[in-house]
Order: C-alpha cells, then structure tokens, then sequence
C-alpha cells in the first residue's frame, strides 16, 4: 500500500506532465486536491501524515479529483474555492477566478481610503466579490456596491459576502452603470474583460472554463475599458478615483484613454511579476 507521501509526489509528476504546468505549481495543485480528498485538512496536517498508508476509499476520492484537473478543469472549479487576499471565495464556472494579479487593485485602492475614513466605492464588474468584499473587510467604514451584469454570478457574490460576515456591501444587478442613476462614489475599481477577442490563450488553460463575457472585449480587449473611461466621471465625486485593472499590455492606452475624458493624477502599478497590470487616475 502507497504512502500519503508517495502518492502526493507521483501525482505531481502526473500532473506535470499531462499540463505542462511547472513541477512546483503542480505539487501545490495536487497539495490541494488532497488536502479536499481528507477533509480540508491543512498544509501541515498532511506534512505530518505524510507516512501513512492511503485507503482504497482516500485513493478514489483523489484519483477522481485528479483526473478531472488532468483533463483541464481549474482547481478553483473543482475544490469550488478560492484564496483571495487571505480569505476563502465561492467559485463557480458562472464567475472569473480571482487571481493574485488583481490584489495589485485592492492595494491600490487601500493606499487612497485612510483606515477609519467613511467614503463610497463601486465595484464594477464584481463576479465573485472578491475585490469589493476585500475593500469593505479591509475597511469597515466605507459602504461598498458590487455590481454584475451577470444574475448568476451576483448571486455568489452576494454569498460570500454572507459567509465573510461582510455588513458594509451592497449588491445591484447593473449593466455597468446602467442602475446606478445620478449615485456618485469616491472610489470606482473594476476587473472588467480586457482580453483581445481572438486571443488563442481563450482556449488554453483554465480560461476554457471561465465565462467568455468575463473575459474578452472586442478586437483589442479595450471595449469596456472604453465604457468605464468614458462614463466613470458622471459617477465619482471631484478628486474621486477610477482604477482599472488591465492586460500587461495595455497600460499606455489606458492611460491615454483616461486622459482624454479627464483624469489627471494618472499612473499604472504593476504586479508582482513587475508587469504594468492597474491604471488609476483622478477626477479633476
């Protein structure tokens, strides 16, 4: 019989190889998936196990959750979560997974609301609430509205603000700015689609199994940006801030983009892998 160790590390190379993911991302996979397998055991929990025998009824819970990842399904779908700025996020195949890149956003809007400050931030574009839940957490004094054009996808938001206690958010089913009326808002963040439309990447990985309108936006993936440039101002107040997340790309024409309806004080902030990845800029 296989050791909990032993089968952890041949699956990582399983894993390596039907992906082509690099040998640590796969091991941290796997990790995972059998941290679920057990029961949501922790990281250290299975380091100290890590010599005991696997049971046949352990062997086919993860062999099951393994093949479903080799055949391409994202772990987020499969363990139905995902980490996000230190918390936990329902994901569906309905939202976008949240990912590390889009923390460059929240901290980008936390450097402009001083802690114990009251003010209004809108979330546009919200899928999973990630971004709006994290900034009503992180600051408890602001009122926060996550909108989403998607029913399905407010719907999970509007859980996991329930399941992170989160009192301080509202959620409004909004095609962009369409239901907001004359509401203006200190603070405006989006992750909103910035993919080129027939980008090959679509079709790779694990954004086969994301929603298409999370993801693309027109010819060269600038089409909503386009409408949250244009339209942003007639929703912050004077010296409010619009922040936008984008591809490593597209900084200059987001920057061009909010200059010509306005913004001043505009700058870009790069994620950790150093690439250009949120354009902000003020109402003036």
């Amino acid at each position: 019989m296989a050791k909990l160790k032993h089968l952890v590390s041949c699956a990582a190379n399983r894993l390596q190889q039907a992906s082509g993911l690099d040998l640590n991302e796969a091991r941290i996979e796997i990790r995972a998936l059998m941290q679920h397998s057990l029961g949501d055991v922790d990281h250290a929990w299975l380091i100290a196990h890590g010599d005991e025998t696997v049971t046949d009824a352990l062997r086919a819970r993860f062999e099951s959750l393994l093949a479903r990842r080799i055949e391409g399904e994202p772990v987020a779908h499969i363990l139905g979560r995902r980490e996000f700025y230190g918390r936990d996020f329902i994901v569906t195949p309905d939202t976008l997974i949240p990912r590390s890149d889009t923390e460059t956003l929240v901290e980008a809007a936390l450097d402009r609301i001083p802690v114990g400050q009251t003010c209004e931030i809108l979330d546009m574009g919200t899928g999973t609430g990630a971004i709006g839940i994290t900034l009503a957490l992180e600051r408890p004094q602001a009122k926060v509205t996550i909108v989403d054009y998607s029913e399905a996808a407010l719907a999970i938001a509007r859980e996991n603000a329930r399941q992170l206690s989160t009192h301080n958010v509202t959620a409004l089913h909004s095609d962009w700015f369409s239901a907001l009326g004359g509401r203006r808002f200190d603070l405006i963040v989006s992750n909103p689609p910035y993919i080129e439309a027939a980008d090959p990447h679509l079709q790779q990985g694990d954004l086969r199994f994301e929603p298409i309108t999370a993801l693309a936006s027109g010819a060269d993936g600038l089409d909503d940006i386009r409408i949250l440039s244009t339209q942003a101002a007639d929703h912050l107040i004077t010296n409010g801030w619009l922040m936008l997340e984008h591809g490593y790309q597209q900084g200059a024409a987001v920057r061009t983009l909010l200059q010509q309806h306005g913004f001043a004080n505009i700058g870009t902030a790069t994620d950790l892998a150093g690439h250009e990845r949120v354009t902000l800029g003020q109402l003036a």
